[in-house]
């Protein structure tokens, strides 16, 4: 079934995301984080005399800029820096280690890295890092090592001017999750992110007295667009330096924030934090996870915690924030919510004919948002994008009410006696058990039924331990047929770039025997 979302002005200038902030209260606070806050002002000011600094250094506009940094100001301002410079910004995941490094730096043939100090000795593994035409840039770098960050955002420009950019012309580059081989370099123009941004300052309904929290990492489309958009609304953002409820926390108690947006593991992580209670999210007027299923378990948990429900988004690298549950109006608690202002979707057979209302098939995007491509892939550009849709490589169906329901991964459903098993519906029945930290659902292969669900769990140390035969059990009660034959307890649930359960890494201990 095709679907359209309500219709779209016009883009977001990206070289201006400030502009609302800045016209309106140019000496409040922007970008908090728990050592800096920088008003609107100031957020300028430094970006602008960033990205005049990285031209003198002999950049050029359209030339890669990498950055392999943990979530810090210094990269917002960074990313700013970029955008009015005409370079194009190039976020390296910060786990990456120098093998994905490397490969990073190899496609999108960058010029020069941005990478905290703490890194140092990764980099000095790297093959490419010493290759660099410009080097390195440090970040809190020990006085005297240059170049460095905080020397760039210092020095007054010779030649403060800056180009104009064209809309056609590449703003980042963003690496895929690695999850179906080699990360790919998604690429996204001046043009498509501003599309981005207007979208999903509409679809997340930002009001001017809002304070955005993006609880991820600005490496990730995610953060970085809930990030950018926040300020391209003019409201303030306040940056967690890491995710866990030791930083998370103390930022809800003090800083109010009334938007929060996380990934579901980590939101899991969060409201089973021994020092979370309802007082921390009394401010909040909604919270917004995606990346991953939200399962029954943690909604039960968040509203017992917060009092709200969790309002889940879809989105991804290549096309940005394509579905939400609104704000406002009904939130179909376990849907994807509908489609994004300026979006389009089609639910379709391996055939490519659209299905109808309730039918699972696979997810097909467009939009102006969507990406231009894979940075020098044109292969892999064309096996995604066909005639201006993108196939996302998810199983979805669509609702009387135009609400997306999520059925899984295309490559990770399991195909058990002809039936189809989602992951995620297998991983959320165990995390309903009270000794369940993590779940993560493979298929096995099995000459009878095809695939048999193997499940890798890890468990609660201060909860009594389960059996494997009680859990099989328990999920059994809730799922029936789809529960796993057997599960494996891992000391570490393997996670994956991104964040989410790693079923790549799942799939091949299980194909080991493990």
């Amino acid at each position: 079934m095709a679907l359209v979302g309500p219709p779209l002005n016009q883009p977001v200038c990206v070289a201006e995301i400030l502009k609302r902030g800045l016209s309106a209260s140019p000496d409040a606070p922007a970008l908090v984080s728990s050592s800096e806050v920088l008003t609107w002002r100031e957020l300028d000011e430094s970006s602008t005399r960033l990205a005049a600094n990285l031209l003198e250094m002999g950049l050029t506009p359209g030339d890669r800029v990498a950055s392999l940094m943990p979530n810090r100001a210094a990269l917002v301002v960074f990313y700013l820096a970029c955008l009015k410079a005409g370079l194009v910004a190039t976020p390296l995941n910060y786990r990456y280690q120098a093998p994905e490094i490397d490969h990073a730096l190899s496609v999108s043939e960058a010029s020069v890295l941005l990478a905290h100090v703490e890194r140092d000795a990764d980099l000095a593994k790297s093959m490419l890092v010493p290759q660099l035409p410009l080097g390195t840039i440090a970040y809190d770098a020990e006085s005297g090592r240059g170049p460095s960050y905080e020397q760039l955002l210092a020095k007054i420009p010779e030649s403060p001017s800056l180009p104009e950019v064209a809309a056609d012309a590449p703003a980042f580059i963003y690496f895929t999750s690695g999850s179906t081989g080699k990360p790919k370099g998604v690429t996204h123009t001046h043009q498509t992110f501003g599309w981005m941004l207007a979208s999903a300052i509409e679809s997340l309904e930002i009001q001017g007295d809002d304070v955005f929290l993006p609880g991820s990492s600005l490496s990730h489309i995610g953060a970085s667009l809930m990030s950018l958009c926040g300020l391209a609304a003019g409201v303030r953002v306040d940056l967690a330096r890491t995710f866990d409820g030791h930083e998370i926390l103390p930022i809800l108690q003090s800083a109010k924030p009334t938007i929060l947006c996380m990934l579901p593991a980590a939101l899991f992580t969060l409201v089973r934090d021994h020092d979370a209670s309802h007082e921390h999210f009394q401010s909040l007027r909604v919270c917004f996870a995606g990346g991953d299923k939200v399962s029954a378990e943690l909604e039960r948990e968040f509203v017992e915690m917060a009092g709200i429900e969790i309002d889940e988004i879809y989105g991804m690298s290549e096309i940005g924030l394509a579905t939400t549950n609104p704000r406002t109006g009904l939130n179909k608690v376990g849907s994807m919510g509908r489609l994004a202002p300026g979006y389009q979707a089609a639910v379709r057979d391996e055939q490519g004919e659209e299905l109808p209302v309730g039918t699972p098939g696979r997810l097909w995007i467009k939009s102006a948002a969507n990406t231009i491509g894979y940075w020098n892939r044109p292969d892999a550009t064309a096996e995604t994008i066909v005639d201006g849709w993108l196939d996302t490589g998810d199983v979805a169906h669509v609702d009387e009410d135009g609400y997306l329901w999520f059925e899984g991964r295309k490559k990770q459903i399991i195909v058990h006696d002809g039936s189809n098993i989602c992951p995620q519906e297998v991983e959320a029945s165990l995390e309903e058990h009270p000794a369940v930290v993590a779940a993560g659902a493979v298929g096995v292969h099995d000459i009878v039924h095809g695939e048999n669900v193997r499940a890798y769990i890890t468990l609660d140390s201060s909860v009594a331990k389960p059996t494997v035969t009680e859990l099989i059990h328990f999920s059994r009660e809730r799922i029936g047929y789809k529960s796993p034959e057997e599960i494996v307890v891992l000391e570490e649930m393997p996670l994956n770039a991104t964040g989410k359960i790693d079923r790549t890494t799942l799939k091949r201990l299980a194909e080991e025997g493990h």
